[in-house]
């Protein structure tokens, strides 16, 4: 059942500036693992706020940095937005902070993001919040190509947004959702230039290259759903990814950390002493 209490008061967090993307910094460094929070495309780092909020309830002091992408909330926009690029301003950011390995928490398309980062950069673990390892989604938004770059932009994404089901969230978490969105189409592209700009084949194999690589590292892998998936990819996923777990929050559509903040904030906690074994 998805959670339907009163959200718990806001935790305290420090805005700032690093390596010129806005941040808000909850916490103090100590021995377990800190957390990097990266939201979805076309949203921001409030987001977050609500499993922060229970972590701070369940794991108290928890060091914690939830970024503004660039392009969204208060980070600054780009000229382009190659997710390399993306990759490296955080990085840049968490050096700046200060952190040595920390664990990437990436919901939707920055679970690539975080993905990315822990196969180039020290970290301790991936948190995937909802977000498919297979590259068919290329397929699928090359498809749509055309209408995307046109003045239909608006109908389609209020398409895409449908399918994330936010009618599955409790009411608080259903206006949090619809007041952070900015479906910029300048934004939206820029994120998917690569996608849509490249061969299908391209993508797949860079999908492939990308979790034999987090395969190697080795490191912990946990994907949050809200929904179970597919039995077939269950299967794919076993086999390239052996040592991922899969925890499913029913009823969730796209979001499961806000519509079930008090499980995925245990989820977080029991990251803290990932990567010291």
């Amino acid at each position: 059942m998805v959670e339907s209490k009163s959200p718990p008061s806001p935790v305290a967090g420090r805005v700032r500036k690093l390596a010129g993307l806005s941040v808000e910094e909850f916490g103090e460094s100590d021995d377990r693992a800190p957390l990097v929070l990266l939201h979805g495309l076309t949203f921001d780092h409030t987001m977050w706020l609500p499993a922060l909020a229970e972590l701070d309830r369940i794991d108290p002091g928890r060091k914690a940095l939830a970024f503004d992408l660039p392009g969204h909330g208060a980070s600054d926009s780009w000229a382009a937005y190659e997710l390399q690029s993306v990759v490296e301003a955080v990085h840049r950011g968490v050096g700046e902070a200060g952190l040595g390995a920390p664990v990437l928490v990436g919901h939707s398309m920055s679970a690539i993001v975080a993905s990315i980062y822990a196969t180039e950069f020290p970290a301790r673990g991936v948190v995937n919040v909802d977000q498919p390892l297979t590259g068919e989604f290329a397929g699928f938004l090359q498809s749509i190509s055309d209408q995307l770059r046109s003045p239909a932009f608006p109908s389609m994404w209020e398409q895409f947004f449908a399918s994330m089901h936010p009618e599955l969230l409790p009411e608080d978490a259903q206006a949090l959702v619809r007041s952070t969105t900015t479906p910029r189409q300048e934004l939206v592209l820029g994120y998917w230039r690569e996608v849509l700009d490249n061969p299908a084949a391209e993508t797949e194999e860079r999908v492939t290259e990308g979790i034999a690589a987090l395969r190697a590292s080795g490191i912990a892998y946990l994907i949050v759903a809200g929904s179970e998936p597919e039995s077939e990819y269950r299967r794919w996923l076993t086999e390239v990814l052996p040592d991922a777990e899969v925890i499913v929050l029913p009823d969730s559509g796209h979001f499961p950390h806000l519509a079930h903040p008090v499980r995925f904030a245990q989820c977080l906690s029991e990251t803290a002493n990932w990567g010291t074994t």
